[in-house]
């Protein structure tokens, strides 16, 4: 089965010659950061007070987002000029190429401020460059309003020095709102960069700050901390081990003008600092944005962290601790921290806190707010600090600045409001973009938004686009991010396709993640052949909003085990059946009498069947045959088993596939296939599950070639009671999985052990489950912790195949494998090797596919020598030839012997690792090319060879399982005595408790058949999964109801025991193989000892020595 490859490796050119990494003046930044340090030097000796921090910054909370450029440029945008921001020991920004004096570095604050107020205004600005003397930085405001012209404010300016940070303050008020007020700086002349290292505004006059905050940055929001702003003192807040007072405008404080704030002080450890129960104030599964203003004072040199915290306490379970914000800040100056947090579950305390400076250092604290970011509780839309992930971090999107911070990747882009002799117009807007003189499929337009992404957030990227030229009518456009590491590693991550039209503009839209802390990040288009132009009318990136999990369906009387066909006995003749096309139907008989074997497995004991089947004759096209309306008789959401048995009638030339289908509204689902090779009764059966209302749905047999007659008997279409079904696996899986295990206790205080209580736990259960892993999600510690907690073995989703280790001839890298390997064998995780070769002719290199006969046998070799010699021993299984069953690449270039060969060189090379065959479809019915005796036929014929097969995997990419369908086809692979690995699990649905119940299905059939003796699944992280809605977590890392019913299942996989032991010394129980604990509980003592049940003959002894 193909799959989409979350991220890959690409080995086309690359062109990034408009944002190479840009380099600071020479002899600049050591000469700003040197009088930096002086600066901060200095406020050491300044007094910690409300009067010194209107001086330097602001009385209340910064309105400015992303002040200090600790994000790069996000929420700051170049005025027709460039910038970009130096990350040392602080950020901070350079805006060069200003062709005018005006050209700057722009935010807009429309959204922050309000009329009748007084904002003061603090920025520490330099310059550099070809500059005489010293030159004036001023900040402006940009007024505009509709109907009028735009207005300009000069609300501060400062005279600064080559290589020198200087203050620049200033103050302003507005009596009217306008449409739009942007803050900017500007004045150096034309060839001078500009340098910004922050800006702080806020409101000095005409309301307390903390009421500015809350009205500028969390409108409509209710904040769950009590007493935010210390005006009730130290009311609901509590010193964690240290000591806390409030100094407030009515104390008498000299430097106190206005508010209040909280000193900390006579800390001890870092960690001490004020704190503030919440817990009967959140919920699991919303987000709460945080904010606090913060600042330090007392024997400090240069700045220091704080932290907020969040202390996580649960009955019988180890205090957690959730860092959830944090910000940098300066003797004597306020900071801002803002942080967000989600919880998954609801701890038995939350508590709150602010920690972090160094012992000795008092923190101080003017302001918190925590407020829900859910739909429920705020508003959507913009909400100034709290929300500016919201906002969108594209710079320039409907190309209203014209082409500014966009450039070609490989190709030209150029402005245009009409092409096609104005039949081609924007979509929205007065203009789009058009990526031209293409010469690759991967050229496009692009952006660069290095540091407007953060890491562990998902984004969903929106874009509206066409094509243009050459020819082509249709064509796939692509958005792919590139991502460049620190250690120059590269990454492109697929984001969307869509298939692109040159009549209309189409949206293409998807969602993203980084892992890990990137160096440079570009978004792109690509995709159309070259010389196809890719048109652009607006770009959008934003925070993925959280979708809130749907309910568990409502399904109303099921009617389990109920036939929906109308008259499937025939004993009305054809009433209810009609002809799909010119064919013809009459009721013969001479069928089966008895249901199919998987419809038994579901229905148990049922009447016998008529013995009457429809006849299809005068068929003219494959698709016509016996049909029937179900539309009405359907239920959402339930999971439907198909059975029937199919006959074709003589003259077909070969065998032919015969097929249940629906057509719903129109839409063609598999219901399940055979094939059918002569004129025996074959037995069909499948399933399908609706998840959207259709107008329409009919059920058809059809598939044998024109010509060729086709019977069908015994049609069954019924909901399976998937309940009823598990009791049965829970009672399958104790007997088979289970083993009696007898604990014998030994040594000198066994004899006064007799009648002594004991409590048996275990902490691990043996059998191997495991999960697909790439290279970039173990950059994700979320991620990883999950991973290691939940799984005991890993695979590797592409890193291992031959088109990762060699995309060129001769260019190997197995460094993304080598890491791999490392964390597997760091957390004693088991490892199976996918994959040595793929059949399959699409997944094979463009370099493999044009060797010569002679040049492709010695690559083979090189491939299987290279592999298996570099990981001997380190891997537990290598799916030696990927899909053998839908692909026969090697085979039509080497020979039929080729196959088995390759078995036999990977076991000389390693003797160590079983050697399986992978393919897919083989459990659901649904594929005749990859049927249970199809897979038996090719494991013999390997075997005849000379091949060592010694395992069977079963990709496992399924639709609405059916249990016994599944485990019919278990059963039959199960004669060839070998051991059987689901090596690809996943499940599918838009609903999670749907999903839920099928991964349910999976791996309790997996669990409770003897032929199994592992699972894989691939993947479990949202976004990093080949099928969208198969995932267990999501994105930022919240389990959702999938994943939780995995957990419960490996949960109620362990095995307890509790009792006495008896006058033999012994305590028998029965349990899984795994790793366990014994307590013995005595009058004197409870000692505890650990051991391991190995999987064996019952009953297992164990040994336990006092």
């Amino acid at each position: 089965m193909r799959r989409l490859i979350p991220w890959r490796f690409r080995s086309g050119v690359s062109d990034d010659s408009n944002h190479q990494k840009q380099k600071h003046p020479k002899g600049s930044k050591e000469t700003m950061e040197k009088n930096q340090q002086t600066n901060n030097n200095a406020a050491d000796n300044v007094e910690f007070s409300s009067e010194n921090v209107a001086d330097s910054s602001s009385h209340g909370p910064n309105i400015v987002l992303n002040h200090d450029f600790s994000r790069g440029l996000h929420s700051w945008h170049p005025n027709h000029c460039n910038a970009f921001v130096v990350d040392s020991a602080g950020s901070y920004a350079v805006v060069m190429n200003r062709q005018q004096c005006w050209q700057g570095l722009e935010q807009d604050i429309t959204e922050r401020i309000s009329p009748g107020f007084t904002y003061s205004v603090s920025a520490c600005v330099g310059v550099s460059g070809p500059l005489q003397g010293s030159a004036e930085v001023i900040a402006t405001l940009k007024l505009e309003s509709r109907g009028s012209a735009t207005g300009y404010v000069k609300i501060g300016r400062s005279s600064v020095s080559n290589g020198k940070w200087e203050s620049l303050d200033g103050k302003f008020s507005l009596s009217t709102m306008p449409d739009r007020v942007v803050f900017y700086l500007e004045g150096p002349p034309a060839g001078v960069d500009l340098h910004i290292k922050s800006v702080m505004i806020s409101c000095s006059e005409g309301q307390s700050e903390n009421q500015n905050l809350v009205n500028s940055s969390s409108r409509n929001a209710t904040n769950i901390i009590v007493n935010h702003d210390f005006s009730g003192g130290l009311h609901s807040w509590h010193p964690s081990n240290c000591n806390g007072f409030v100094v407030s405008a009515n104390s008498g404080h000299p430097k106190v003008k206005a508010g209040n704030y909280a000193v900390v002080t006579n800390r001890k450890e870092s960690w001490q600092g004020l704190e503030q129960d919440i817990t009967r104030r959140i919920s699991p599964g919303s987000t709460y944005l945080v904010s606090a203003c913060v600042g330090v004072c007392g024997p400090l040199q240069g700045s220091a962290d704080v932290l907020a915290t969040l202390k996580l306490e649960y009955r019988g379970s180890a205090t957690n601790y959730l860092q959830v914000g944090r910000c940098t800040v300066s003797k004597g100056r306020w900071g801002n921290l803002d942080g967000k947090f989600s919880l998954s579950t609801k701890p038995d305390r939350v508590v709150f806190y602010l920690e972090g400076p160094s012992v000795g250092v008092d923190l101080i604290i003017k302001s918190v707010l925590i407020c829900s970011s859910s739909p429920s509780e705020c508003q959507s839309g913009r909400t100034g600090n709290f929300n500016d992930g919201e906002e969108n971090i594209i710079l320039n999107p409907k190309f209203e600045d014209a082409l500014n911070n966009w450039s070609g990747r490989g190709c030209k882009i150029v402005l245009h409001d009409s092409m096609g002799d104005g039949k081609i117009v924007p979509q929205s807007g007065k203009v789009f973009a058009a990526a031209t003189e293409r010469t690759q499929s991967w050229s496009g337009i692009q952006q660069d938004i290095t540091g407007r992404v953060q890491r562990k957030l998902a984004y969903e990227a929106t874009t509206v686009v066409r094509i243009f030229g050459n020819n082509v009518t249709t064509a796939d456009v692509r958005a792919t991010l590139w991502v460049q590491s620190p250690n120059q590693r590269e990454q492109y991550i697929g984001i969307a396709n869509v298939q692109a039209t040159d009549t209309d503009w189409t949206q293409l839209q998807g969602k993203f993640l980084l892992n890990g802390s990137p160096s440079k990040v570009v978004v792109y288009l690509e995709g159309p052949p070259a010389g196809t132009d890719i048109l652009v009318n607006s770009f959008v990136v934003k925070h993925a909003e959280k979708v809130p999990p749907s309910p568990p369906p409502v399904i109303e009387l099921p009617a389990f085990g109920v036939n929906i066909i109308e008259n499937s006995n025939l004993s009305n003749g054809t009433n209810g059946w009609f002809p799909l096309g010119n064919c013809t139907l009459s009721v013969r008989t001479g069928s089966p009498h008895i249901l199919p074997p998987m419809a038994i497995e579901s229905l148990g004991p049922h009447e016998p069947l008529s013995g009457c089947y429809i006849l299809v004759t005068k068929r003219t096209e494959t698709w016509m045959g016996p049909a029937q309306t179900i539309g009405d008789k359907l239920k959402l959401f339930l999971t439907y088993q198909v059975s029937a048995w199919v006959r074709i009638g003589a003259g077909a030339t070969g065998p032919q596939n015969v097929n249940i289908a629906l057509g719903v509204d129109n839409q063609w689902v598999n219901g399940g296939q055979v094939e059918a090779s002569d004129t025996r009764w074959h037995e069909i059966g499948g399933s399908f599950r609706i998840e959207k209302q259709p107008s329409k749905v009919i059920v058809y047999i059809q598939g044998p070639a024109a010509g060729v007659d086709l019977m069908v008997a015994g049609l069954h279409i019924f909901p399976v009671d998937r309940p009823a079904r598990f009791r049965h696996l829970k009672r399958q899986t104790d007997k088979i999985r289970k083993c009696d295990i007898v604990l014998k206790f030994s040594g000198s205080d066994s004899s006064s052990m007799l009648g002594s209580f004991v409590k048996v736990i275990q902490s691990q259960n043996s059998f191997p489950i495991g999960t697909c892993i790439s290279r970039t999600n173990i950059d994700n510690e979320d991620f990883v912790d999950f991973f290691v907690k939940n799984f005991n073995w890993a695979v590797f989703g592409n890193e291992l195949k031959w088109y990762w280790t060699e995309p060129q001839k001769g260019n190997f890298n197995y460094k993304d494998a080598d890491d791999m390997v490392d964390l597997c064998k760091n957390h004693n995780i088991e490892m199976r090797g996918h994959c040595i070769f793929w059949e399959v002719i699409d997944t094979v290199q463009q370099w493999i596919r044009t060797l010569s006969q002679s040049d492709l046998s010695t690559a083979v070799q090189n491939r299987l020598t290279d592999l298996l010699t570099r990981y001997k021993g380190k891997f537990r299984h290598h799916d030696v030839n990927n899909e053998m069953l839908h692909g026969s690449f090697y085979q039509d270039k080497l020979g039929k012997d080729i196959r088995a060969n390759m078995f036999k060189t990977a076991n000389l090379l390693d003797p160590s690792a079983t050697l399986f065959v992978n393919d897919y479809h083989i459990e659901d019915g649904c594929d005749t090319r990859s049927s249970p005796e199809k897979y038996i036929d090719q494991i013999l014929d390997l075997q005849e060879q000379g091949a060592p097969v010694a395992g069977i995997g079963i990709q496992g990419h399924i639709d609405s399982p059916v249990g016994p369908i599944v485990c019919s086809a278990l059963d039959k692979l199960g004669i060839l005595g070998l051991p059987i690995w689901f090596t690809e699990l996943d499940v599918s649905s838009t609903n999670e408790y749907v999903r839920a119940d099928d991964l349910e299905v999976m791996l309790r059939e997996a669990f409770a058949n003897p032929a199994v003796e592992g699972v894989m699944l691939w993947g479990f992280w949202e976004l990093f999964m080949s099928r969208e809605n198969s995932h267990l977590v999501n994105a930022e890392g919240d389990i959702n109801e999938a994943g939780k019913r995995y957990l419960a299942l490996k949960e109620e996989w362990l095995s307890e025991a509790h009792g006495h032991i008896d006058e033999q010394g012994e305590f028998r129980f029965r349990g899984f193989p795994g790793a366990y604990s014994v307590e013995i509980v005595t009058a004197s003592k409870k000692p505890v000892k650990t051991f391991v049940v190995d999987k064996g003959e019952s009953p297992v002894e164990v040994s336990i020595a006092l």
